[in-house]
């Protein structure tokens, strides 16, 4: 005897279950990760009545590069690159002073983002008194790059909040209006490993350090630069053949020997999956990678046309600190035009 009612039931129930596992499947996708490590990387600058530039200066742990950005080391946070979704912690602070004022700090940034939109939250010190600020609200830049190891978000706008336009006024006598723009701000993260036994995807580049590049993670050919040393040199501590968190870093360079304004790769070993890894040149930090599930990493830079000639040096160090290693090539003379 049919029985219509229960097979409308059973059909139900079966695609109840397939929607489940569906959308299990798509948690899982998206599923939120704790971060391993990381960098952000921002380059305001702040003026005061006078039209003098407030001198900027990175209190450690973070550290300043070149082009004025600032680097801040993640401490601790969860994303979910597929969302867009991230919290999380920095470390160091910027100390702010100018003539005619008293010293200000912004530190233990905060970043939020939902859906690739937040808030920059810092913890203000000024004449002897801390209190904690929204200073500024995040704008989408281009979607985060995400790799097996990591994601980056590259060129998020920051906009002052009516509290930030207010202290910054307040503090230097110059009118900040509230939507003011300060510079983009980048953001690397790690995630660890992915799990994945055989098909590891290697670290694509990282965000170059200039405050006025495109919102690409790619490199422009204004923040390559030369480099030098012996391709291949390895840290202290170990074998350069092993991989891993308890191998020694190397690094070597794709090509000893170039011209000026080619494009030049250095590969690293060693590192801690997951982690976000600087490339300084000749002492400048100016790149960064992601190490891949089994620690290594790669970074492509072009040359500047006007590379000095001779050798240059190229150093790999984790943003976290405690592994690094150099390598360099040699910048061959430039070639005549005809």
């Amino acid at each position: 005897m049919n029985r219509p009612g229960a097979t409308v039931t059973a059909a139900g129930a079966l695609l109840a279950l397939l929607c489940q596992g569906t959308a299990t499947a798509q948690e899982e996708e998206r599923a939120v990760r704790e971060v391993s490590g990381g960098y952000a990387s921002w380059g305001p600058t702040f003026a005061s009545a006078t039209g003098d530039t407030a001198t900027v200066t990175a209190k450690a742990p973070a550290v300043r590069g070149s082009g004025g950005r600032s680097w801040f080391p993640v401490d601790g946070g969860s994303v979910d690159p597929a969302a867009g979704d991230a919290v999380v912690d920095l470390d160091g602070s910027l100390f702010l002073k100018t003539s005619g004022a008293d010293a200000l700090t912004l530190g233990e940034p905060r970043l939020r983002l939902d859906g690739g939109t937040g808030t920059l939250d810092v913890r203000v010190e000024r004449a002897g008194e801390t209190d904690d600020l929204k200073l500024a609200e995040i704008g989408t830049g281009a979607a985060p790059t995400v790799r097996s190891g990591g994601a980056t978000w590259a060129g998020l706008k920051v906009s002052l909040t009516a509290e930030g336009a207010a202290l910054l006024t307040e503090w230097s006598g110059r009118s900040y209006e509230e939507g003011a723009q300060l510079a983009p701000l980048d953001l690397t993260v790690g995630t660890g490993s992915n799990g994945s036994a055989h098909g590891t995807e290697q670290p694509q580049s990282g965000t170059e350090e200039t405050p006025s590049r495109s919102p690409s993670p790619s490199p422009s050919p204004e923040t390559g630069t030369e480099t030098g040393a012996e391709a291949g040199t390895t840290a202290e501590g170990g074998d350069a053949g092993e991989t891993g968190t308890d191998a020694a870093q190397s690094a070597a360079v794709e090509t000893p020997s170039l011209a000026p304004g080619a494009e030049q790769r250095v590969t690293g070993e060693g590192f801690e999956p997951g982690e976000v890894v600087l490339v300084a040149i000749d002492d400048d930090t100016r790149f960064q990678a992601v190490a891949d599930d089994e620690g290594r990493v790669a970074r492509a830079f072009p040359l500047y046309d006007t590379a000095t000639e001779g050798a240059h040096d190229i150093r790999l160090y984790s943003a976290t600190g405690g592994r690094e290693a150099t390598a360099g090539f040699t910048v061959l003379a430039a070639t005549p035009s005809a």
